[in-house]
């Protein structure tokens, strides 16, 4: 997701193309196995704020998140998870694949969609690996990971309000059926709230609001189901958090501080191999942070000449 002055720092992804084994990595823009997002109820609002907390007050009250994975999750459908990447786009329009083990960065190519001028905010990765990436004018389009080639979508900017907004997939059973959850974005005060958009028919349904609120974020989801959220403080000079949001409530249910990122920063995070891998950027080279909860240290492990505003990691990726 970026800054106002930028656009939006990029959500992290899984990458194929590099990996000759990774075969739902092809990032192919086949409609097969992609999931719809019609499943369930249709989420509503509740048309008002009673109760909700605003977002820097009271969300040291929450437990620590914990991401030990869950049991009974259904990976049948996934290649070998350690040959899954995280995908991240550049303010430069560029698709790179990010090997956390590794600590390396592979271009892919550069995007050339027909998005009139404007730049990538957020991008996700589907469970097949195709990108899905949002721009700063609302105009969502679908990009290859292994070749950077993009299309345009039938999505309408601006549904429900929902102009530009981080964004993750995250598996609803532990399994291949995932969502696209998107939260709304505000540079101004604290996001709409929680969205999911249909990937087969390109429509958006609110959830609910946050609850605490919280401002402008970014999105990632795991292969058993859950759904994370991070921002950073917006008055403080350093400091973020990182949310488990309940996929069906809006309800921030668990959240860690970390002491790393800036108010003004481009942002963007993906969860790979049980840590979140965070990168932050004020406009120029961007600095990536690994947080793990397992031992709730938040270490500084490289950086990229580029400025990161969008990731994407696929659900087959390994979770621990």
């Amino acid at each position: 997701m970026r800054r106002r002055a930028i656009a939006k720092a990029w959500p992290v992804f899984a990458i194929c193309g590099l990996v000759a084994s990774c075969g739902s990595r092809t990032g192919l823009f086949s409609d097969e196995g992609v999931a719809s997002t019609n499943n369930g109820p249709e989420p509503g609002r509740d048309g008002g704020r009673d109760g909700r907390i605003d977002a820097d007050e009271e969300l040291d009250a929450l437990p620590p998140i914990d991401v030990q994975p869950k049991a009974d999750v259904d990976r049948t459908d996934c290649p070998d998870a350690d040959a899954t990447y995280v995908y991240v786009v550049s303010s430069q329009n560029q698709l790179y694949a990010f090997y956390p083990p590794a600590l390396t960065f592979k271009l892919i190519g550069n995007l050339v969609c027909p998005s009139g001028g404007s730049t990538p905010f957020s991008m996700a990765v589907d469970r097949k690996g195709v990108a899905y990436v949002v721009f700063t004018d609302g105009q969502l389009f679908r990009v290859s990971t292994a070749t950077a080639a993009c299309i345009p979508t039938s999505y309408v900017p601006d549904q429900e309000g929902f102009n530009t907004f981080g964004m993750g997939f995250a598996s609803e059973f532990g399994g291949p059926l995932e969502h696209l959850y998107v939260a709304e974005n505000n540079f101004n005060g604290l996001s709409a709230g929680l969205g999911r958009i249909d990937v087969s028919t390109f429509k958006l349904a609110f959830v609910d609001k946050f609850n605490p609120a919280i401002p402008r974020a970014e999105l990632t989801g795991t292969g058993d189901g859950r759904l994370f959220a991070f921002w950073p403080d917006r008055f403080q000079p350093t400091g973020s958090h990182v949310a488990e949001v309940n996929k069906t409530t809006a309800q921030v249910v668990a959240q860690t501080d970390l002491p790393i990122a800036r108010t003004n920063d481009a942002f963007a995070f993906a969860f790979w191999g049980g840590d979140f891998w965070i990168f932050t950027s004020p406009g120029g080279a961007s600095e990536v942070h690994r947080f793990r909860p397992a031992d709730g240290t938040t270490s500084k492990m490289t950086t990229h000449p580029s400025t990161i505003v969008g990731a994407g990691v696929s659900t087959c990726a390994p979770q621990e």
